[in-house]
């Protein structure tokens, strides 16, 4: 099967997904051809401003390109790839990015297009409104699916994954070099994220915080402990690997702001299947599916107090987190991301007989 691959546009925890989902189908055998549409994002963006600055001295009233104009622009291209390259099939990785525009003109042109969504529950409004487009989808959230179904039969519920290639059990070769933390966690700032590292008194506890987390309300005390930027997920998962516990926490809230509207999940995150399959002992905020894959296998917390005695309690018991992250990868044993390719050909090839 020849598949347009479409990149989600960001470069942090959706592109580790695209890798992911690439890798598992050329596992299978699926021929691929990659629109990168982080790069043409960053291209259309530079090119629309360039044109403008030189446009508007002719015409000083010319409306400076917006967000909306480079999203067209970046991913039009994917439509003349797609019908170039007479691909079976699009599959497009979140599409938080991606004009809608540009599924509209795909559909009319015949091809058949889907999207694997990555936000769901917090941004499952907008995944609903293009899953409404396409002609089949997964979610990454269970809960999500009914809503998913309601505007698209052809939707499926497709659980997160680890990486075959990036996250082994044991040490890698350059493991020695990254720093070795008590307890660490890599991710975004979010609010309640920030309230969370705020209540907890983190004295004789060598935290790693990375990701991107100063000037957005945390205490200044935590700023020796944050290493400010984007982290590949090599580099996470060697942080992983060298941390006594490895800390799992959850959006709370819809959207990207200081919303109100609580965010509901019941399916794991990425980070904790990487942890689970680097054989790193963790801890975690409750989810149906923490309890359901990992048994006690994975303490779980409410409040940043639970989870603050936890990491005493286990710090303190360095036998204990062996035995545990010794039997932690035999959890997520079958959730390889070529485990879930072989569910996304599967559905795809049901598309296209549907279609045929």
């Amino acid at each position: 099967m020849k598949i347009l691959v479409c990149h989600p546009g960001a470069s942090w925890s959706t592109h580790d997904v695209y890798q992911g989902v690439s890798y598992g189908l050329q596992q299978h055998g699926a021929q691929l051809i990659h629109y990168r549409l982080d790069q043409r994002i960053e291209a259309a963006h530079k090119y629309l401003h360039a044109l403008w600055r030189v446009k508007k001295r002719e015409t000083p009233d010319l409306p400076k390109p917006n967000g909306v104009d480079t999203m067209y622009h970046a991913g039009i291209g994917a439509l003349e790839m797609a019908l170039r390259h007479r691909v079976d099939a699009v599959l497009i990785i979140s599409a938080m990015y991606l004009h809608p525009d540009v599924i509209v003109l795909m559909k009319q042109s015949g091809l058949r297009v889907s999207v694997l969504f990555t936000e769901s529950p917090y941004d499952i409004e907008k995944e609903l409104k293009i899953a409404a487009l396409v002609d089949g989808c997964w979610t990454n959230e269970r809960s999500c699916l009914p809503a998913f179904r309601a505007v698209n039969p052809r939707s499926g519920y497709l659980p997160h994954a680890w990486h075959p290639v990036k996250h082994v059990t044991g040490s890698a070769v350059y493991d020695e070099t990254v720093p070795s933390h008590d307890v660490v966690f890599v991710g975004t700032g979010f609010p309640d994220r920030i309230t969370f590292f705020n209540a907890i008194d983190w004295t004789g506890i060598d935290l790693g915080l990375y990701g991107s987390w100063k000037r957005l309300g945390i205490k200044k005390a935590l700023y020796p402990f944050i290493r400010e930027g984007n982290v590949t997920n090599e580099y996470a998962a060697a942080l992983y690997r060298r941390a006594r516990i490895g800390l799992n926490l959850y959006r709370a809230y819809k959207g990207w702001g200081r919303t109100v509207e609580r965010a509901y999940g019941e399916s794991l995150s990425p980070r904790a299947y990487e942890l689970a399959q680097c054989g790193v002992f963790h801890l975690s905020q409750h989810r149906a599916e923490v309890r359901e894959v990992f048994g006690d296998l994975v303490p779980t917390f409410s409040t940043p107090l639970e989870a603050a005695a936890l990491m005493r309690v286990w710090l303190a018991d360095h036998e204990g987190r062996r035995r545990v992250a010794a039997a932690l990868p035999a959890c997520v044993a079958e959730a390889s991301w070529t485990e879930r390719a072989s569910i996304l050909l599967k559905d795809l090839r049901g598309l296209l007989a549907q279609a045929a």
